[in-house]
């Protein structure tokens, strides 16, 4: 989810949390963001300038007056550059502040010239955090229309656990990428995917499997939530995680597993977008008690696994049903058949073969098929932008 060329401005104030916008940073710049950061002088003692201003490649606002160059920072000039400005951490002191429209610092001064969007990410003990002036100050926050990511809980620097630590950076990374790909088409829409691949067993050490890592899978689950959707992802075993508060992860093991946990949510889905590598076959018995290596030949017996895609296709109540074809070869004509076969409503084909294509890779190039035999075609790009350009794609057609 590219944040290519918008322009971030970051606002840390002086939290022990301050330490977590070196990250945060790093995150933005990975996603093509251009970065300025701003700090009050008291912030500086948790996280140092120098560090902030390498990160982002650009100077870090502090002062409205360098009096070693006698240079002058216009912070007129550093809100109107901004696409949107994030506040983080915010302290209980400037949040009052933020608040009740105080500006004794460079930091203020360039909030209360805003004219982007503003995103708050408070930060502060759990008796401060609940104390009734907080609570007052993030609803008038809130209702001048800014952004409040709330604290999360855990443990905290006075020692005590609760709410109060500041959103991981990961997850406001999350708030701003939903600001710019939201799309009022996928509102209210729920889409149920599927990622991974499926184990079946064999004994409690072994199983049959692949090598799909599920990203593709996640990486739609994240564009839909980003675009405004909710997502039920059913995935199989896959080290992937996300934190999107949008997406419900269902996780399964076996194709048996994954087809109960379709069957259970597919009433609640508008679309279904089948991108698991479920196994075709699992052993008919698997054994107990691990297989002892005693026979020169191991012998196992196969049985067809449930087809899930072709379940959900034979049980639509309206929903829109999109599969994946992972093909080595003949691959339009093999997933234009599967298309008719199973009765979908588009299908993407995946050709393994050429570099950057296939399991386990950061990068795919695909062609979408739809019943009607229109064909778009999709150069090789990152899983994640992928995910943004077929959503697009159908979300043009079944609209």
């Amino acid at each position: 989810m590219s944040l290519e060329g918008k322009k971030i401005l970051v606002g840390v104030t002086g939290g022990i949390a301050a330490y977590k916008i070196a990250s945060f940073v790093r995150l933005l710049k990975k996603q093509g963001a251009e970065v300025r950061c701003m700090m009050t002088p008291a912030s500086s003692d948790f996280i140092t300038p120098l560090t902030l201003s390498t990160l982002s490649e650009s100077p870090v606002g502090i002062e409205f007056y360098d009096s070693k160059t006698g240079e002058w920072t216009n912070h007129v000039e550093w809100a109107l550059w901004a696409d949107v400005m994030i506040f983080a951490p915010v302290t209980a002191n400037s949040l009052a502040k933020m608040a009740h429209g105080f500006s004794d610092n460079f930091l203020m001064a360039t909030y209360l010239s805003a004219k982007c969007p503003v995103f708050i990410a408070p930060a502060m003990d759990l008796d401060m955090y609940q104390h009734p002036t907080t609570k007052e100050n993030l609803e008038r926050l809130e209702s001048f229309g800014y952004t409040i990511i709330p604290a999360e809980s855990g443990f905290l620097a006075s020692g005590l656990e609760g709410q109060g630590r500041m959103a991981e950076p990961e997850v406001l990374l999350q708030y701003l990428q939903d600001h710019f790909h939201k799309d009022e088409r996928f509102e209210g829409k729920k889409v149920l995917i599927t990622a991974g691949p499926t184990y079946e067993a064999i004994d409690p050490v072994r199983f049959i499997g692949n090598h799909s890592s599920g990203k593709m899978g996640f990486s739609l689950a994240e564009a839909v939530a980003a675009k405004g959707g909710e997502v039920i992802l059913i995935t199989g075993p896959s080290s992937l995680k996300t934190v999107h508060k949008n997406i419900q992860v269902i996780r399964v093991t076996s194709a048996l597993q994954m087809l109960d946990a379709v069957q259970s949510n597919w009433d609640r889905a508008d679309w279904g977008i089948f991108s698991s590598a479920v196994a075709d076959y699992r052993p008919s018995i698997a054994a107990d008690q691990k297989i002892k290596k005693t026979e020169e030949n191991l012998h196992i017996d196969l049985e067809k696994n449930p087809d899930i895609l072709s379940w959900a296709s034979a049980n639509k109540k309206g929903q829109k049903v999109v599969g994946f074809a992972l093909e080595t070869q003949n691959g339009l004509e093999y997933a234009q058949n599967k298309l008719e076969k199973k009765q979908l409503d588009a299908i993407v084909l995946n050709e393994m073969g050429e570099p950057g294509v296939g399991f386990g890779t950061d990068t795919n190039s695909v062609k979408l098929i739809f019943k009607s035999n229109k064909i778009r075609s999709f150069e090789l790009q990152s899983k994640q932008e992928l995910a943004f350009s077929l959503l697009n794609e159908l979300m043009n057609n079944f609209v």
